[in-house]
């Protein structure tokens, strides 16, 4: 049975900063009030042009670099959003074709901020499975459209961006080690985007209600967090035969920094051992443990060996838990730039749309 590798990573996030001092301009807030809930000083917000495909391509490429694999080399993409760009077409199948994956199915994953947790092992099983061996696993967000501006509870949390890690299969022992999935949809009002699906469609009084917005009970969803996160490392590491002293990192969900402390003391784990930037990006949903781990791995601090536990909650209400052992970039001769075939994809995303339309000016004059 292969072992699946994680041997590539990619962030990428919008460059507009939005200070808890700019927040406290359009909301009655303050920059105090945030740091101290929630341990957020600033986060960062999409321009009008950038979307959870486009950010998630710049991540894409970043870790196709590190892994020193073509676009084409990829056998799937999973993507993993709480702010998809449409229902359907799925965001993975644009991310798909703008970077030029031409031989990689597609498909997008739901489960809130556990979904990178979700995907990834999803990839690995898949991997394990043997009938795959390079995944691409995409975490992105543009969360900020979907913000009440005037809402001080949940304004002040969400940050946009992506992060983006490549799995692959090995004969080496190493890559995921384990991972533990849970759900409870009886919290599922605790933490939800009402409107804009089948149950309430968009309506002049949806919009007028505010349904299109996140709505979160918070003191709920902090009492949840703050009661699993710890027990989902702990299942993770039991499953791996581990302990937390086996592991040199914890990579958490950056949702709030009292809850991340709240895990520190049930896993009676110092918090130097948790990679922590919610401070600068914010909660980023799907994208928060990728753009953590990422900037982990460019500072040294995630190092090849490093025993690590990924850990994660959201909306659903969906929690679980990733153990990993971080190899990096498995051994290649060749070296490829990505970022190339990305140009190769617009055209030829150009001229199949071309092709599409005379097909079907034909097809009307056969009718």
């Amino acid at each position: 049975m292969p072992y699946a590798h994680i041997t590539g990573w990619g962030m990428a996030v919008p460059e507009p900063v939005l200070t808890n001092d700019d927040l406290a301009k359009i909301v009655e807030t303050s920059d105090e009030w945030i740091r101290d809930r929630t341990g957020i000083r600033e986060r960062r917000i999409a321009r009008e042009n950038e979307f959870p495909s486009t950010l998630g391509v710049e991540a894409s490429i970043q870790a196709l670099k590190v892994a020193n694999l073509r676009p084409t080399d990829l056998d799937l993409i999973i993507c993993t959003s709480s702010s998809p760009e449409y229902f359907f077409p799925a965001t993975a199948c644009l991310i798909q074709d703008q970077l030029g994956a031409t031989k990689a199915g597609a498909f997008d994953l739901l489960a809130a901020c556990t979904g990178f947790i979700f995907a990834t092992n999803m990839a690995a099983q898949a991997i394990r499975s043997g009938s795959i061996k390079n995944v691409l696993v995409v975490g992105t967000e543009t969360l900020s459209r979907f913000v009440d501006w005037k809402d001080r509870n949940t304004c002040i949390l969400f940050g946009d961006g992506a992060g983006a890690f490549v799995l692959q299969a090995s004969d080496q022992p190493g890559g995921v080690l384990s991972a533990v999935m849970h759900s409870d949809g009886s919290g599922g009002d605790s933490l939800s985007l009402p409107a804009g699906g089948a149950r309430l469609p968009a309506t002049e009084a949806t919009i007028h209600e505010g349904k299109h917005f996140i709505h979160m009970d918070g003191k709920e969803v902090f009492r949840f967090a703050t009661r699993v996160m710890g027990r989902a490392a702990t299942e993770a590491l039991e499953l791996a035969g581990m302990t937390t002293e086996d592991i040199q990192w914890i990579i958490p969900h950056q949702a709030n920094y009292r809850i991340i402390e709240t895990a520190a003391k049930y896993l009676k784990m110092p918090l130097d051992k948790f990679i922590i930037n919610v401070d600068r990006y914010g909660n980023t949903s799907t994208a928060s443990i990728p753009i953590a781990t990422v900037e982990a791995a460019q500072k040294g601090q995630l190092k090849p060996g490093d025993k690590v536990v990924f850990v994660g909650f959201g909306a659903g209400l969906t929690w679980g838990a990733l153990t990993a052992q971080w190899t990096g970039p498995l051994p290649v001769k060749r070296h490829v730039h990505p970022e190339q075939y990305r140009w190769f994809a617009r055209v030829r995303s150009f001229f199949r749309r071309i092709i599409r339309i005379i097909e079907g000016i034909f097809f009307r004059r056969e009718l």
